[in-house]
């Protein structure tokens, strides 16, 4: 993979477990600066205090969801371009479509394994993947 694995990742998620896991397939994948937030809110406040390379947000997050997240970055001049992968339980359509207009970079929907992370990273960073 010819990703910068030394670029700042935010795994953005509700459930500490689900963090614990994508954070491992994140390492499996020779990534190594990893930070988490709980929300959108923390999400938004960590990306305002540093620049991160890619955000992996859950979808169904309280009090923020990860698409109300989604907007507030595309929404923001300075986080706008950010690379923004969603992870949901669900695939409905609509979701992604939603997902699709509101800027995300790409989508994965549970369970998914380091492979699967592996090829969604990739096509976020089609230039680095051919590098």
């Amino acid at each position: 993979m010819a990703v910068d694995l030394s670029m700042s990742v935010l795994v953005v998620d509700d459930y500490s477990t689900m963090i614990r896991i994508i954070r491992n397939l994140l390492k499996q994948l020779g990534f190594e600066n990893i930070d988490d937030a709980s929300d959108g809110s923390a999400a938004l406040n960590k990306m305002r205090g540093k620049k991160y390379g890619l955000v992996i947000s859950d979808w169904n997050m309280e009090p923020m969801t990860g698409y109300d997240l989604l907007r507030e970055v595309r929404a923001d001049p300075n986080l706008a371009t950010t690379p923004f992968i969603m992870i949901t339980a669900e695939s409905k359509t609509e979701n992604v479509i939603a997902a699709k207009k509101a800027g995300v970079n790409n989508y994965i929907v549970k369970p998914f394994n380091a492979a699967t992370l592996k090829t969604k990273i990739e096509a976020v960073f089609p230039d680095m993947a051919s590098a």
